[in-house]
């Protein structure tokens, strides 16, 4: 019997480019599978399609976001590069999320005092608060026992949280919120309808007016909000100028608004993947602390973050130059063997629930506790509300926003 040499199958190309951000149809499904075959057979991928070196294992990530020396403004990043390309804003200064030292620091030691764990925990029972009176709205207007929780729930509390912690009068909510969601609408998206960009135009015009008539009327009348502490900030002599102030407003709203109606939404759908997980947080409550953290392990609601290579560097051979982006997958860290046993198991009583959900070293997320609050109140009052909790039969779709992990809705059905 002749014997034919068996034929070559090529080994399949590493996921790279866009198949790793949430625009890839099944990255934005489930996109662990992907980051573990990343992970597996190229940990340091040199990502050529967007201009990046893309880092999944979780001490290499840990060990970027804590280096003192790496940069974070766009504006040093090499031209074509990741950073210049999607995050840069021309010659326009950064936000303090991509701000370097010492503008960094500056703005951070002169706003962090109202973000502070013990500042955050006196704002529990308003979240509490907010989270009943938007289940109170949703018994009111919903007619049966489904509903998308997304624009029902996670969407609307944060907003208005943030809203009540910046002082806005309740009769403004909903131009508030009108405002938030024409912004939010747009500010995340690579591709937008040109009548929502002129909405978001409007509205971000808006805003600004709002912010700056609100801080002349606290700095002479000041009350015990957020605008109002920023008006009062000093650090060593210095202090917050409007347009400062009007910038932390503006990225509060924006980032700590979609992270954290991504983080409700995650939590409820790992909780409702996981009835047995459900079951034994409604029996033991004390464990919500723990969940919340699992929860942002698990399904975080920020899949990566970055740095600039400040020189010319190696990192575990591999060659990078100075300008080149460090894209750190925050994802997969959170999903790596070698540092959590079963990483792909939700499990509410994990012993070590460290991750690296809220970013690290000067950039760790000044609003973590804050979400952190806001994720534990929300789901505390869907427990307390709603004695049965499920899936519902019109399903869920994940949202397209590169960077970011959530779900543009979730339906699901309660027994009230």
């Amino acid at each position: 019997m002749v014997q034919h040499p068996a034929p070559d199958i090529p080994t399949p190309a590493v996921p790279t480019g866009l198949q790793l951000t949430a625009l890839d149809p099944a990255f934005r499904e489930d996109p662990y599978p992907i980051l573990a075959e990343l992970r597996a057979r190229d940990p340091i991928h040199r990502d050529e399609a967007l201009g990046r070196v893309v880092f999944t294992r979780h001490d290499d990530v840990f060990e970027i976001l804590r280096h003192p020396d790496y940069w974070s403004d766009p504006r040093k990043g090499n031209e074509g590069g990741f950073s210049r390309e999607f995050l840069g804003r021309g010659d326009e200064e950064p936000s303090m999320l991509l701000m370097d030292d010492p503008g960094h620091r500056r703005l951070r030691q002169l706003v962090r005092h109202p973000f502070t764990p013990r500042a955050v925990e006196r704002w529990r029972e308003r979240a509490r608060q907010v989270a009943d009176r938007v289940l109170d709205d949703l018994a009111r207007s919903a007619t049966g026992d489904a509903f998308d929780l997304v624009a029902s729930v996670a969407n609307p509390i944060p907003t208005v949280v943030i809203a009540e912690l910046l002082g806005v009068d309740p009769e403004r909510h909903a131009e508030f919120k009108a405002w938030s969601d024409a912004s939010i609408k747009v500010a995340f998206s690579p591709a937008n309808d040109p009548a929502d960009v002129a909405a978001a135009e409007q509205a971000h015009a808006g805003l600004e007016s709002f912010f700056r008539s609100e801080i002349e009327r606290r700095r002479s009348r000041p009350g015990d909000d957020l605008i109002s502490s920023m008006t009062r900030a000093e650090a060593s002599g210095d202090r917050l100028s409007d347009d400062e102030i009007v910038s932390q407003c503006s990225l509060l709203l924006l980032a700590g608004n979609l992270t954290t109606s991504d983080l409700i939404g995650n939590m409820v759908m790992a909780f409702l993947r996981h009835p047995d997980q459900l079951a034994k947080l409604r029996a033991r409550r004390e464990l919500m602390k723990n969940a919340v953290e699992e929860v942002l392990r698990y399904d975080s609601p920020v899949t990566n973050s970055g740095r600039i290579a400040h020189r010319d560097i190696e990192i575990d051979g591999h060659a990078i130059a100075k300008g080149e982006t460090l894209s750190v997958s925050l994802a997969a860290a959170n999903r790596d063997p070698a540092a959590y046993p079963e990483p792909d198991r939700f499990d509410i009583e994990r012993i070590d629930t460290h991750h690296q959900a809220f970013g690290g070293g000067r950039h760790f997320c000044l609003g973590a506790h804050l979400a952190r609050l806001e994720a534990a109140e929300t789901m505390s009052a869907l427990l307390d509300r709603f004695p049965g909790l499920r899936l519902g039969t019109r399903g869920h779709r994940y949202a397209a926003n590169p960077s970011f992990r959530g779900l543009a809705e979730l339906w699901i059905e309660v027994d009230r």
